[in-house]
């Protein structure tokens, strides 16, 4: 993990969420992926990624996160995501992430969609 990433699980009644602020690139997801795979082995159907407001996602980091989202599929897992800019709403509709993960406005808004 980077000095500019931070990221940590919680969970919210049934939902295992990943709170990722910093960086998402192919150098910084390993801490994302280990999150990922932590929640599964616990046995998460439900995962909510959480990003800050500050989070900086190049194509390395969509990588990652295609990655994820292939797994989930495998485990039978529904992920939401929030907390993207509309910059990056934009972008991941355009790379179809849209088709596997709903993005919601907030964590609030994702939590309630379970």
């Amino acid at each position: 993990m980077t000095k500019s990433q931070e990221i940590s699980t919680r969970l919210k009644g049934d939902v295992s969420v990943i709170d990722i602020r910093g960086e998402v690139t192919s150098q910084t997801g390993k801490p994302i992926e280990d999150a990922y795979h932590a929640v599964t082995a616990a046995g998460a159907k439900k995962i909510l990624m959480v990003f800050a407001s500050d989070c900086y996602i190049n194509s390395g980091g969509i990588a990652i996160l295609i990655g994820i989202l292939s797994q989930s599929r495998k485990h039978a897992q529904r992920v939401r995501m929030s907390g993207l800019t509309a910059h990056f709403q934009k972008i991941f509709s355009m790379v179809g992430l849209t088709k596997y993960a709903e993005i919601h406005p907030s964590e609030d808004a994702a939590l309630s969609t379970f």
